[in-house]
């Protein structure tokens, strides 16, 4: 078991590190970028992003838990376990890419979900707390 939780750690790691070398080279990064930029009718969508794509990722992930049969045991789980979290964590990246190629400007909004992407590094203890549920 250690060893699929060594690889979906390993996936999770190849997500962020894509993201964050993404942000690094495309972003442009700079104090005055990730200031909070004015929000106007026309940009409520990229505004917007991040809570959907929290939304949508937290959805899709608990309705793919909700699918395992709570009988079997641990090592019969993960497989459902890892798709669940490949999902919610494309979710994520999507969104931070959205924001890094449509709106750039936005780009502390995007930051924020890699932030959020990178909280939910998988461990055993998330693992159970997740499949215990």
């Amino acid at each position: 078991m250690t060893e699929k939780i060594k690889t979906l750690q390993i996936i999770h790691l190849a997500i962020c590190a894509g993201t964050i070398v993404a942000y690094y080279i495309l972003g442009d990064l700079s104090i005055e970028k990730l200031r909070i930029p004015v929000i106007d009718s026309s940009s409520i969508v990229y505004v917007l992003i991040p809570f959907l794509a929290f939304a949508l990722s937290s959805f899709l992930f608990k309705s793919q838990l909700k699918q395992i049969d709570p009988k079997l045991k641990l090592e019969d789980k993960f497989p459902i376990y890892q798709t669940a979290s490949i999902m919610r964590w494309a979710v994520l990246e999507g969104a931070a890419f959205l924001i890094l190629i449509l709106k750039p400007d936005y780009i502390l909004f995007g930051i924020l979900i890699l932030i959020y992407l990178i909280f939910l590094r998988p461990t055993a203890e998330r693992i159970d707390n997740d499949l215990s549920e």
